[in-house]
């Protein structure tokens, strides 16, 4: 059974689909088997991991039903992708009465014990589509950019969360709240830290270890159609995202070792 993480903010600019690329690419290049699915209407996921924007099929298109799963899904130099594109804005799935919260569950299901790992990036609202990703998932992971308007909206995403606990996905585990743009030089970003620290202990989690400065080679890598690991390596934040995928390895392994 597939290790499912998602990574989710209602706040836009914060580093999601960047994170979501590196998880799929960083893990690809240990040799797992990722998919990844983008539930953002943006479509940026798939054009991070090289998947291109002329696509016959999207995540829609499995989640209403009329393709299934398993030939929707785009090959990539970095894993499997669900890829998706502006339809996605406009979906009709709020018409659905019947499980609505788990459509996206039961669309994957069919490929869920072919992957190790499957990794859902999420728009930039708390939404039924955001909701779905939430009751799928075993863990979800927050990014925040390091100012101060990151933290407006954390206390209703802190509410759906607890909601998601209680009615749909009660193994759901904040794995923790991944600082973005972070400079500890500055007061403003060690602000924030002290902040997302009380904010992660409402929510019965941490803020990661691993903070992701800023770095060109994060922007340019998409240009160049490469992961953020093969473009620059040595590029800081690169180094970053490496720290962020072994610190929450010892998390994750548990999970498994569980299943």
């Amino acid at each position: 059974m597939s290790i499912i993480i998602t990574v989710s903010n209602q706040k836009g600019g914060v580093g999601k689909t960047t994170t979501s690329a590196a998880l799929i690419s960083g893990l690809d290049r240990e040799g797992k088997r990722v998919l990844g699915i983008d539930l953002d209407p943006q479509g940026n996921l798939g054009f991070c991991l090289g998947a291109g924007m002329a696509n016959p099929h999207t995540v829609l298109d499995v989640m209403k039903g009329t393709v299934p799963v398993h030939k929707a899904l785009v090959r990539c130099d970095y894993g499997d992708l669900l890829v998706s594109d502006i339809t996605l804005s406009n979906n009709g799935l709020d018409g659905i009465r019947s499980n609505r919260e788990f459509i996206l569950r039961d669309a994957i299901k069919p490929v869920m014990d072919f992957f190790d790992y499957i990794i859902i990036d999420t728009p930039p609202a708390l939404n039924l589509l955001t909701v779905n990703a939430y009751s799928v998932s075993d863990f979800l992971i927050i990014p925040m950019a390091s100012d101060i308007l990151s933290l407006v909206g954390l206390a209703q995403l802190k509410e759906t969360i607890e909601s998601v606990r209680g009615s749909f996905n009660p193994g759901l585990n904040v794995l923790g709240i991944l600082l973005t743009r972070y400079n500890p030089r500055t007061l403003l970003s060690r602000d924030v830290l002290e902040m997302a620290q009380q904010l992660a202990g409402q929510i019965k989690s941490r803020v990661f270890d691993a903070k992701i400065r800023t770095g060109v080679a994060i922007a340019e890598a998409p240009a160049h159609g490469e992961s953020i690991f093969s473009y620059n390596p040595r590029s800081a934040a690169v180094k970053d995202y490496q720290a962020l995928i072994d610190e929450i390895a010892p998390d994750i392994h548990l999970k498994e070792v569980s299943q």
